[in-house]
């Protein structure tokens, strides 16, 4: 048991580095910004997997040996429960006066008899739900008790329900996925692998079985608290309405809020986050459109200042990519630099710096939607090139560089912009297994916490002299800490008396 805390308490341990070090599970933009802030100590610390703890070698292995310490634990000891349960209670101890309590009552002997006492004690323990068993020794005679056998039982329960709970973790992890879609209002995901953003699969789920859905973001709800009121600009409330269709089902409509998922199938889909997605338009110098999409820009901060990217591989005399702020309500700060002073679309405003050369996608490399390489890249406008950042209202349309062409913030169904939800879709197949289990735990550990191991003797000793009281003796011994073993015996022994008293007046009527 020592060694399964010591292992539970290194597991512990050995987790901390997960919430410290980026995951790539989790958060793989965050290793690679990591990677970039850090080049020199990045190879190292990736070497002894601070970027894939819980998959790491020493994490496994931490977790193996508190899976097999467990069993090694719950094995031995339910054999001795076995053989426990099926025993009797332990003979009683010759000199009571070495147990921690211990009491001694006289019982008149009129009309109540050695066998009676002995009766009557046994029938108050049996009553007390004790397993009792009567001994015989030189001049006495005594009934002993015991009960408490389910403070071991809720033990091995709580064990035994803690081993299930580490192979339902590992078995589920493997059959499980999670996976992270940015979904515009007005567009649709598909439960597809190619339609996900990112996609983490366990070791046996490769994205070949998914339940097969849709789920198009019909409107997103967002409230903030107003300016110059307490707790101006916080959000009071958000919520995705998405309309979910299934093969064989009819739609239906959900709503989906941080902390309380829809379950579509066999999956679980989450609110992560949300921001504005701006339509942008780019046409070459003749008018035609060689961009339309709407984008999705990052929130940088409570205001919802965004950072986003937009990347125009074709259709202008050279790539270009265009690095942008979007102000929801757009000021100006003593500097001169914009912000944002109020997350709401009251006065929005986005600026455009311009980049042109090679993005770095035709060549096959994964490169993220949300940041540019700009080391290799001619900037064009901001900065120190002499040009004004683009900037541009909604419904508003500016020059590119050089007479490339135009860029259009177009309105959004008469809305100045769109807004994007963050979802997390998880399948999960062991979190109802953890569950169970978990409950089975708390079951066994508040059992196992309450329910005291006692043992009781009432001993009655014989009488030599014909009339003369008998003399009874209560001890009691329990198994660990019971503050309650002094008032079990009391109580014991005043019921006992009260008992042999009723009997003697019972007599005497007679």
């Amino acid at each position: 048991m020592r060694t399964a805390l010591i292992l539970l308490l290194s597991l512990a341990l050995a987790a901390i580095p997960g919430s410290l070090f980026p995951q790539r599970g989790a958060d793989p933009n965050g290793v690679i910004q990591w990677e970039r802030d850090n080049p020199e100590l990045f190879p190292f610390l990736d070497a002894i997997g601070l970027f894939d703890v819980y998959y790491s070698a020493w994490f496994s292995s931490i977790y193996l040996l508190l899976f097999v310490s467990l069993i090694g634990c719950v094995i031995p000891r339910a054999k001795h429960h076995f053989r426990a349960l099926r025993g009797q209670p332990p003979r009683t101890p010759i000199r009571f006066a070495r147990l921690p309590e211990h009491l001694e009552r006289t019982i008149p002997s009129e009309h109540v008899t050695l066998a009676e006492t002995l009766d009557l004690a046994e029938t108050e323990l049996t009553q007390r739900r004790y397993r009792v068993r009567r001994y015989e020794g030189k001049g006495w005679t005594s009934v002993s008790a015991e009960r408490g056998y389910l403070r071991e039982t809720g033990n091995l329960l709580f064990h035994i329900a803690l081993v299930g709970v580490l192979v339902s973790v590992v078995v589920g992890k493997a059959f499980a996925y999670t996976g992270q879609r940015v979904v515009v209002e007005g567009t649709t995901f598909v439960n597809t692998l190619s339609d996900f953003s990112s996609f983490d699969p366990g070791r046996f789920a490769d994205g070949t079985n998914l339940t097969p859905y849709s789920l198009t973001l019909d409107r997103f709800d967002v409230t903030y608290q107003p300016a110059g009121a307490p707790g101006g600009g916080q959000a009071g409330d958000f919520a995705a309405n998405v309309t979910v269709r299934s093969p064989g089902a009819d739609d239906r409509t959900e709503r989906v809020v941080v902390n309380y998922p829809i379950t579509v199938g066999t999956d679980r889909v989450h609110l992560l986050g949300n921001g504005y997605a701006p339509t942008l338009t780019v046409r070459d110098a003749e008018g035609r459109v060689v961009y339309s999409d709407s984008l999705p820009f990052l929130p940088q901060d409570s205001n919802m200042t965004s950072l986003g990217v937009v990347k125009v591989p074709d259709g202008l005399p050279q790539q270009v990519g265009l690095i942008g702020f979007f102000y929801p309500t757009q000021d100006t700060l003593p500097s001169g630099a914009a912000t944002s002073i109020y997350p709401d679309v009251i006065n929005p405003v986005i600026t455009l710096n311009a980049f042109a050369g090679d993005l770095g996608i035709d060549d096959g490399t994964p490169r993220s939607v949300y940041s540019l390489e700009v080391d290799e890249l001619t900037q064009l406008t901001g900065g120190d090139t002499g040009q004004d950042s683009i900037e541009l209202r909604p419904g508003s349309t500016s020059a590119l560089p050089n007479e490339w062409g135009t860029i259009t913030w177009e309105r959004a169904d008469g809305a100045p912009v769109k807004r994007f939800a963050s979802l997390q879709i998880q399948r999960d197949p062991s979190s109802g297994w953890v569950l169970a289990f978990s409950v089975l735990a708390c079951v066994g550990l508040f059992t196992g916490l309450l329910i005291p191991r006692r043992r009781l003797w009432v001993k009655v000793h014989s009488s030599t002299t014909a009339g003369s009281p008998i003399r009874v003796e209560y001890a009691g011994l329990a198994r660990g800490d019971d503050p309650g073993l002094g008032r079990a015996v009391r109580d014991l022994a005043d019921s006992h008396a009260h008992s042999c008293r009723s009997s003697t007046t019972l007599g005497r009527s007679r």
